[in-house]
């Protein structure tokens, strides 16, 4: 079934390219907090905070901007068996596809992180170190990203100063990899590696009745996962976009590096869900 859109208004943002509300008769569709967009750009895989999922196509323009959503039904998430993950176990935050497929899904309310080798499959529960178990239940994974070494898991801290602790799972075991500075009030939300090999942290702050704004942090790192410098590659005015929670970074024909990022409604009336892409440059090559 499709999602009828409409398209947001015009944005001074830089890098802008298009902003599309969705909507649907389907009653699960809302919450979406995590998404991946295939190489292509046109096959994605998104992940609602109740544990639906869904696959889906994008129909493109000629100028590459989304007409149109097609998608399939949104079942929810396994647990160890075949029954969906447990009451009070089941706010799902952060979306994260190996280059083999494996899919990783991280957690708030209980945080942890589960592997699937299919969406529909069972879930493998991960390894959960101590720090896990102290974070706030509103406060823990919501943003992951994987490469081809392990999983990265920008932990949203609530403590006022602190910085966000960046941890690496690499042969089943946790290890904490570099803290990212806090600039601001913003939080991060979202995550993913890009194809410059940059760690791309989608983050946002929320200014009561004005509604959000977004920025985009692009993270460089050493061999040794090291955090060598940051950039700001998006920020968009308040009120702009909604709650935009998952980020996907791909390169598109023209070799155009895109963010297509998915806003959280939080099921009400109100706000909105929309799919937001913005063009953003590569890192520089190295030397």
């Amino acid at each position: 079934m499709p999602w009828r859109w409409s398209p947001a208004p015009p944005s001074a943002a830089a890098g802008f390219l298009s902003s599309y509300v969705l909507r649907s008769d389907n009653s699960a569709l809302g919450g979406l907090s995590g998404i991946e967009v295939g190489e292509d750009g046109l096959h994605f895989t998104a992940l609602s905070d109740r544990t639906h999922f869904v696959s889906g196509t994008f129909r493109r323009d000629d100028q590459g901007h989304i007409a149109e959503v097609t998608f399939g039904p949104m079942p929810v998430l396994r647990g160890k068996g075949p029954n969906p993950l447990a009451p009070g176990r089941n706010d799902s935050e952060g979306l994260a596809i190996a280059p083999d497929g494996t899919i990783f899904v991280s957690l708030e309310g209980v945080p942890r992180v589960l592997r699937y080798r299919r969406l529909d499959g069972p879930a493998e529960n991960l390894p959960s170190p101590p720090d896990f178990a102290r974070m706030s239940k509103n406060g823990a994974l919501e943003a992951l990203a994987v490469d081809a070494a392990g999983g990265f898991t920008p932990c949203r801290k609530r403590q006022a100063r602190a910085a966000f602790r960046c941890s690496a799972l690499l042969k089943n075991r946790w290890s904490q990899i570099f803290d990212l500075p806090r600039d601001g009030a913003f939080l991060p939300v979202g995550a993913d590696f890009g194809p410059d090999g940059r760690l791309y942290i989608l983050e946002r702050q929320f200014h009561g009745i004005a509604g959000f704004s977004s920025r985009v942090r692009a993270l460089t790192l050493t061999d040794a996962d090291e955090l060598a410098a940051i950039e700001t590659v998006m920020q968009s005015p308040t009120g702009l976009h909604d709650n935009l929670e998952g980020i996907s970074v791909w390169a598109d024909a023209q070799g155009r590096l895109r963010l297509t990022m998915v806003a959280d409604d939080n099921f009400m009336p109100w706000q909105r869900s929309e799919i937001v892409e913005y063009t953003v440059a590569p890192a520089a090559p190295a030397g």
